[in-house]
């Protein structure tokens, strides 16, 4: 039968809920058993595709295409599994589907209520993630904190999936925070303390507590957290803070998490195998070199707009033996080559992400010609690519009004402009989303990173390179070494006259693993290496 696991967050918000159950689920993994994990969330946004990322962070896309919350990432860089779209739920997809059914008549006339209606859709979506994948441990994570009017009937439900599977096949972990007081010099066991009494009070028991600390705590403050929080001893775990993300898996198991996970769910596991966790982690101590990459974007104040995309780079520079410093650049600050001068003098590759809207786009477009004129490692993701287009018809063909129709629908030059089919479609969720093959030219940057002819990769935007212009920018230096299968959409271009200069339609760092760099990130980094030594 499949087990499950429940990982709920107490005291208050941040706490690496999703990075501890990425670590549990890569150490089960690494016990032989298959894992499968989801998050729930409590906001009524149906999805996050539409929220801005300054307040929510970036935008996870899966293989099948579904826009889903950041913690999805973790999972699978740290699982390394492909999540779907049964692995992200919303209380605004509860509701919506709650309502179809309702108006489509499947409720036989009965009142709509919370419970059961509500709580049933919320299991049903639970039980589909084990069903479909035949997982042993299906792990899902409950957004938000305890005490949060909005979780409770995400936290009703999973107490109703304890009862319906029974305690044997079903487990509670509770992340807590353990503050340290530095004037008295004490870590507090009572904010964990009130966090479980009010989970309790919602009818579910914690079998294990982890402790978010940042101070190694004493073996007095856990024995105490274990006796008024009533679980055994070895149920409470440290969870400290590590200088490298990708330690924390090691360390929680050095107090024996996934034995006691394993005792507690009656799995007949061998120890966990994490000798190739191992192998990259001395990889990544190991690190001599550094390089310098500026990412240029709009949403810089919270670096979590773009968290795949500083991991994936995390992730070339330990296949390159160097540490990756990001230098964050605002892009309403770049107005020309002045500005660019004085940003990018000391940097060794430029990164320009994908966003939306034209805010901003103006001082992309100068980074992408400044990395172009001074051959500059230069690599675009998404937008990063329609901009490098959009400059190279600028500078290059003479056009001064070239942009995408996104920005300047009346412009005679919209080298970037919407597919046919995206016409009058609302904004959430009818973008080209999920996994699209793409073909790959010979004896190009592309090819040469991939070592294959045909690829997959996920995407997330609405707007596309202009085949009106296609042959014009070709001719001019700009070659196109990336399309879909039968040539009709253009997904990567390169400058062949740069050392390195590669723009792709799609979002990379989304299949980028630590022990399993992205092709492009690892030869990005390896030519702004290059770049710096040169």
């Amino acid at each position: 039968m499949t087990k499950y696991i429940f990982v709920t967050g107490g005291v208050v918000s941040g706490l690496g809920k999703g990075i501890t159950m990425a670590c549990l689920g890569r150490l089960l993994k690494s016990r032989g058993l298959k894992v499968m994990a989801q998050k729930l969330d409590p906001y009524v946004n149906v999805d996050p595709g539409t929220m801005n990322p300054l307040e929510h962070g970036e935008v996870y896309v899966t293989e099948d295409g579904a826009e889903t919350d950041l913690d999805l990432g973790h999972y699978e860089r740290f699982i390394d599994v492909e999540l779907n779209k049964y692995s992200n739920l919303t209380t605004g997809k509860v509701y919506w589907n709650v309502l179809n059914k309702e108006r489509n008549g499947d409720y036989l006339g009965k009142t709509v209520q919370i419970i059961p209606h509500i709580t049933n859709e919320i299991k049903e979506f639970v039980y589909s993630v084990g069903k479909k994948s035949n997982a042993d441990v299906v792990m899902t994570e409950i957004g938000g904190t305890t005490g949060d009017i909005e979780s409770q009937p995400f936290l009703e439900a999973i107490r109703q999936i304890s009862h319906e599977v029974g305690r044997d096949n079903c487990l509670f972990i509770h992340v807590t925070l353990v503050p340290y007081i530095k004037s008295s010099g004490e870590q507090k066991s009572k904010p964990t303390q009130h966090s479980v009494k009010e989970l309790m009070g919602l009818g579910i028991h914690p079998d294990i507590i982890v402790c978010r600390c940042d101070e190694p705590m004493e073996r007095s403050v856990l024995d105490k957290i274990a006796l008024f929080c009533n679980v055994a001893p070895d149920c409470v775990v440290e969870n400290l803070t590590v200088d490298v993300l990708y330690e924390a898996p090691l360390m929680l198991e050095d107090s024996k998490l996934s034995e006691v996970v394993c005792r507690q769910l009656r799995l007949d596991t061998p120890k966990p195998d994490m000798q190739e966790w191992i192998d990259m982690l001395g990889r990544i101590k190991s690190r001599k070199d550094e390089v310098t990459i500026a990412i240029v974007g709009k949403y810089i104040k919270l670096h979590d707009a773009y968290l795949s995309v500083v991991e994936a780079l995390k992730h070339g520079g330990y296949e390159n033996g160097c540490i990756v410093d990001i230098k964050w650049i605002d892009s309403e600050t770049l107005d020309g080559d002045a500005s660019c001068e004085d940003a990018f003098k000391d940097v060794d590759g430029i990164l320009v992400p994908g966003g939306f809207g034209d805010r901003g786009v103006e001082g992309k477009i100068a980074a992408c010609k400044w990395a172009r004129e001074n051959n500059i490692p230069y690599f675009g993701i998404c937008l990063g690519m329609q901009i490098a287009v959009i400059e190279y018809a600028r500078n290059v063909l003479g056009y001064a009004d070239a942009t995408s129709s996104e920005f300047d629908p009346d412009s005679k030059h919209c080298v970037i402009d919407l597919m046919p089919d995206q016409k009058g479609l609302p904004k959430g969720g009818t973008m080209r989303l999920g996994a699209y093959p793409c073909k790959i030219a010979k004896d190009s940057l592309m090819q040469k990173a991939y070592g294959e002819d045909m690829i997959q990769e996920r995407h997330r935007h609405r707007y596309e390179f202009n085949n009106d212009f296609r042959k014009e920018l070709e001719d001019a230096g700009l070659r196109v070494t990336g399309t879909s299968p039968d040539n009709s959409l253009v997904e990567a271009v390169e400058i062949p006259a740069n050392d390195f200069f590669i723009a792709v339609q799609y979002h990379p760092e989304f299949k980028s693993r630590p022990n399993r760099a992205h092709a492009i990130f690892r030869e990005f980094v390896k030519a702004s290496l290059a770049n710096k030594n040169k």
